[in-house]
């Protein structure tokens, strides 16, 4: 599918700010099909995130974002980057036709399921339902992720680590989150014993 126009020019642009200064660490990324449809979702931790996630793959990331960001001159630049808003307080049955319409076109899709920074004290926050949805409507796979330590300037601190893709086996939306988490879950708790 064609990449989104502006986000050809902004990428390679934020990679000369993001890479040096954060000097983040990328595991396991092959995990990330080079081609067709896949659902990235994994920990929300920083507002820098989206960087992290963005420049994990050469592919064009596809982000769900909230709608807050898509106002005024906001609109149009996050619109032209290919994110895809949502209405985060309310169901929001045009997100999930926009996001059908892209896995079709074999994109690549990245959410975080928390909503937002997780700001608890618990291992992730409780993931909102959209991401497994998603893959369950699409019959698309997931490539969870967990994106571990903090982001500080010039000191290799922060890094992100991709599970192993695979397919919801149910229709069940609840028992199919439940099952996401764990996975998030299980590659914190994994690298935490390194």
């Amino acid at each position: 599918m064609r990449n989104p126009f502006l986000y050809k020019v902004v990428k390679p642009l934020i990679l000369l700010w993001f890479i040096p200064r954060y000097r983040p660490r990328y595991m396991n990324r092959e995990n990330i099909p080079k081609k067709g449809r896949v659902i990235l979702a994994g920990t929300h931790v920083s507002k820098l995130d989206g960087f992290m996630l963005g420049s994990s793959t050469r592919r064009p990331v596809r982000f769900i974002a909230k709608k807050e960001l898509f106002k005024g001159i906001g609109k149009w630049f996050f619109t032209a980057c290919g994110l895809v808003p949502v209405d985060r307080r309310n169901h929001d049955d045009n997100v999930m036709l926009d996001v059908t319409n892209l896995l079709e076109k074999e994109a690549l899709i990245g959410i975080f399921p928390e909503g937002t920074v997780n700001k608890t004290n618990k291992i992730i926050a409780p993931f909102k339902t959209g991401a497994v949805r998603m893959a369950i409507l699409t019959k698309s796979p997931i490539v969870p992720f967990a994106i571990i330590g903090k982001y500080e300037k010039y000191k290799k601190n922060v890094k992100i680590i991709f599970g192993e893709l695979y397919y919801p086996k149910t229709d069940d939306v609840i028992k199919e989150n439940k099952e996401l988490e764990k996975k998030v879950k299980n590659i914190i708790k994994k690298e935490s014993f390194h």
